[in-house]
């Protein structure tokens, strides 16, 4: 089975501080690269939870660890990574060690058409990270959400200053017939453009609107604040949080959610004097966010836009 190369891969290991027999938490654990570099990093092994929401990335990323002898260490569940502390508490957890998340969407789910994920290939209007959730799919979104709902997403999730063009055009456009393949939506999104913006354009037109539909099919900002919410009384002390983001959104949520953390006042930010007397829940372990080498990035340009921030929980607590 070819090598998985996973983005920040040594960076995370090194962060985590992976030791002997601990207990790591692999909230994304796609084909398994990071989950593997923390087995891989010391001798016994540690204990991973990994945790994943599509069945077919489990069932690959369980082969990868077994062809290592490595499966008696591990232990996987289909599973959104904001639910980890019922995992936890299943295997009889009490603390982590460690915790990463890789907030990018997979090379496998982006390069399948019937994913529904990419633009240029056309397939199903699906994008779920669980195909087999029965959830709302983008098709189900784009059809039916009103034109108002529309253009919030793709305003705000995807920072796009087309938005109300682009939700007009979808609306217009599916009153004739519903948008079925990614293709068709690709290329409403497309004509909404004013052709001036369409010629200066670096990317697809419709780039940014299918990242906010994808985020908003998969409640991917909900799922990562109720993680960045749970995980310091998660760790243990001296245990590190590491979250891989790939876009704006992510980091400055991350970014905020560690600050606030590693604050420990809850109390309103208009209120002058604090009254809560809350302790730090976190201690920012870098200033700012690490980055890929150059190197990572020649041998895989889609790590070009990853971050990776670290926090750690306080010794003395």
């Amino acid at each position: 089975m070819a090598e998985h190369d996973p983005v920040l891969c040594q960076e995370v290991v090194q962060e985590l501080r992976v030791r002997p027999r601990g207990r790591y938490l692999d909230g994304t654990l796609g084909l398994g690269g990071h989950a593997l570099g923390v087995l891989r990093a010391c001798s016994p092994p540690p204990y991973v939870l990994g945790l994943d929401r599509d069945g077919q990335s489990l069932k690959e990323a369980e082969s990868r660890i077994l062809d290592q002898g490595l499966s008696e260490w591990v232990t996987l569940a289909r599973s959104r990574f904001s639910r980890f502390p019922e995992m936890m508490r299943q295997l009889g957890w009490e603390d982590l060690h460690g915790a990463v998340l890789d907030l990018g969407v997979s090379s496998r789910h982006l390069d399948s058409a019937e994913r529904g994920f990419g633009l240029h290939q056309d397939g199903p209007l699906d994008m779920r990270l669980d195909a087999d959730s029965g959830e709302e799919t983008a098709a189900d979104l784009v059809n039916l959400a009103d034109r108002e709902r529309l253009e919030r997403i793709i305003r705000d999730y995807g920072e796009e200053p087309m938005a109300g063009r682009i939700a007009r055009q979808i609306q217009q456009r599916r009153e004739k017939a519903p948008f079925r393949t990614t293709l068709e939506l690709a290329e409403a999104v497309k004509s909404a453009y004013p052709a001036k913006w369409r010629r200066k354009a670096r990317r697809h037109p419709a780039t940014r609107t299918f990242q906010a539909l994808r985020i908003a099919v998969n409640e991917e900002l909900e799922e990562l604040s109720a993680f960045l919410g749970r995980i310091p009384e998660s760790l243990r002390p001296g245990g590190r949080v590491a979250v891989i983001s790939f876009h704006s959104l992510e980091d400055r949520l991350v970014k905020w959610s560690f600050r606030k953390a590693a604050r420990g006042c809850t109390c309103p930010e208009e209120q002058m004097v604090c009254t809560c007397s809350g302790r730090p829940r976190l201690r920012l372990v870098h200033k700012k966010p690490i980055t890929p080498s150059a190197e990572e990035i020649a041998r895989n340009r889609r790590a070009r836009s990853a971050k990776m921030r670290v926090a750690e929980a306080p010794e003395d607590r």
